[in-house]
């Protein structure tokens, strides 16, 4: 299973440690991963942004990096949806559609590809999980709450593989953080409101840790926690998926 491993820029530039715990997570499990050294940003910010076109020549460059993987992974649910959804827009050579078709976020790769039933990791903490907009509704890692239809989560399923994890149970399991790119920059004090809530919820249940797939989400509710001189730390779910001691 030959797997091309891609880092988003936020979590190269400040959050290495997140890529260095997914790694060792798919090697760990026996997998073969490499990671181009040529990739750079899949274009997502500047399509977010509004200059959608001018992300595309980063489209081009994600494609030319990784279209010789039988798989993509990427421990980030926003950008493997742009992948899939905003790719669209470039010439569909068969490259193209493989990498489109073939790219998956961290935990749906886990639970959908791998098919992991057990994890060798120790985490004795309790643990909020925040469900990131992308991962949940875009790629549809879990059941959001305006759907009626059987209750699931993939990264439920696996934090619950982790020794000594306790989940907390939180009153909004599918509320937004506020991030949202750059609606934290054009909407600033709804952005900030909308965190403050969801951290209120996660320490009202005893969170010690807050968790999600996106590093995004976490840097924006580790700002507002840092703000409140807050003990509660915030974690990727890889870094607590590949905690052994």
């Amino acid at each position: 299973m030959k797997t091309g491993l891609f880092i988003p820029c936020y979590v190269d530039q400040f959050y290495p440690q997140v890529a260095i715990a997914t790694l060792n997570l798919l090697t760990r499990l026996g997998l073969e991963v490499d990671y181009p050294l040529n990739q750079t940003c899949c274009g997502q910010p500047m399509a977010n942004a509004g200059c959608e076109q001018d992300s595309l020549n980063a489209a081009r460059l994600f494609v030319d990096n990784f279209q010789d993987y039988e798989y993509i992974v990427a421990p980030t649910g926003s950008c493997t949806l742009h992948v899939r959804e905003h790719f669209k827009l470039i010439e569909q050579t068969p490259a193209v559609q493989h990498v489109r078709n073939n790219i998956y976020e961290l935990t749906e790769f886990l639970v959908d590809i791998v098919k992991v039933t057990s994890l060798d990791a120790t985490f004795p903490h309790k643990v909020g999980y925040h469900a990131s907009c992308h991962g949940l509704r875009g790629l549809h890692l879990g059941k959001p709450s305006e759907l009626q239809g059987k209750d699931f989560s993939k990264p439920h399923q696996l934090l619950k593989m982790v020794k000594g994890l306790e989940l907390v149970p939180l009153d909004r399991t599918d509320e937004c953080c506020g991030f949202g790119g750059t609606f934290a920059i054009s909407e600033e004090a709804v952005s900030v409101r909308m965190g403050n809530d969801r951290i209120k919820d996660h320490i009202t249940h005893g969170a010690e840790v807050i968790t999600a797939g996106d590093m995004s989400c976490l840097m924006h509710l580790e700002g507002l926690l840092k703000r409140q001189k807050s003990p509660v730390r915030v974690m990727h779910l890889a870094e607590i998926l590949n905690h052994t001691n």
